[in-house]
């Protein structure tokens, strides 16, 4: 898929594999997705209108990729997008719909918002200006920006944002599967993506696998209804339930005591049940280093600092699998 054309320029430290990152003994750099910092360059817009499955809009390449008019390839699926979610305010405040969609659906780099409690996301924005929300690689490209769009922010826009993507009901992206092997991949700037010369390799143990099902798609044409393989290892499902259900065989431990017994959450507790592998384990880390110190973060850090890296990493196989 990536061998010919424009699409091959995305790909940046091309054969670099995901888990090649230096960190500390135990961080999963998988989770961690960081291009080294080579930016591909930018493909001249030739005049094409592109199209997605499903959909009957049209777009030029400037188009899906203006950080301030993103493409909407599916507006019959959600409701009327607010200035802010739609246009932004340039130059400072990118379209949230550009980063995480105009349905919310977001993506490993960043996050699935769709239907999280409007209190919830508006103070997790808040937090992250005032430094309470940040993260163990704050450098990464996406949180990087995130912060710096945040704090342009006035507190209606918080507002405005936060009751619309409220609103919206969250579906399933993921497909996971347990294996023994997963495909090779590269680092683009924020998400890892599967090798163009289609190469499979052993699975390690302590480490998810999280592609694109198609990376055009998501990452150059911006289809809010692009679906992520999720490559997790051998057994890790089973024992990320046992993990949710009562960690350590402490029920008051269970994830369900606060974020519900279908794990979708429970008043302002945010739903943890299908969201990306990735995400899950950069916030629980994120929490047990600090980097994430809110109130909803402190009430998690002494459950969270009883859990291992590999223990992460099976919860966020299991949590994966469930229907948001």
């Amino acid at each position: 898929m990536l061998r010919n054309g424009w699409l091959a320029l995305m790909l940046v430290a091309l054969g670099m594999p995901a888990h090649a990152q230096k960190g500390a003994p135990g961080f999963p750099s998988w989770a961690y997705v960081m291009g080294p910092g080579a930016v591909a360059p930018k493909v001249p817009d030739d005049g094409t209108r592109f199209s997605v499955p499903g959909s009957t809009a049209r777009f030029t390449r400037d188009q899906t990729r203006d950080r301030f008019a993103p493409p909407d390839w599916h507006p019959d699926d959600h409701p009327a997008m607010p200035a802010i979610v739609a246009g932004g305010r340039p130059p400072a405040v990118w379209a949230c719909g550009f980063c995480h969609r105009p349905n919310g659906a977001g993506g490993p780099e960043n996050a699935r918002i769709a239907g999280l409690p409007a209190e919830y996301i508006a103070q997790q924005l808040r937090d992250l200006v005032s430094g309470a929300r940040s993260t163990v690689l704050p450098t990464r490209n996406a949180a990087h920006l995130k912060r710096a769009i945040v704090k342009a922010l006035t507190d209606e826009d918080i507002q405005v944002a936060a009751a619309y993507f409220s609103r919206l009901a969250p579906r399933q992206t993921l497909i996971v599967k347990e294996s023994e092997r997963a495909p090779k991949t590269v680092n683009l700037l924020n998400i890892m993506a599967a090798g163009d010369d289609g190469e499979w390799v052993k699975l390690d143990d302590d480490r998810i696998v999280e592609v694109p099902e198609n990376l055009e798609r998501f990452d150059v044409l911006r289809d809010d209804q692009v679906k992520f393989l999720v490559y997790a290892p051998l057994g890790s499902i089973a024992k990320g339930r046992a993990l949710a259900r009562a960690p350590g065989g402490n029920a008051a431990l269970a994830c369900a005591g606060c974020h519900g017994a279908d794990l979708r959450g429970a008043g302002r507790v945010p739903s943890i049940a299908g969201r990306s592998p990735s995400y899950v384990v950069r916030q629980l880390w994120d929490i047990r280093a600090g980097a994430r110190n809110g109130q909803g973060a402190q009430a998690m850090k002494p459950i969270v600092t009883a859990l291992s890296s590999q223990d992460m990493l099976e919860l966020a196989a299991y949590l994966a699998t469930l229907d948001p």
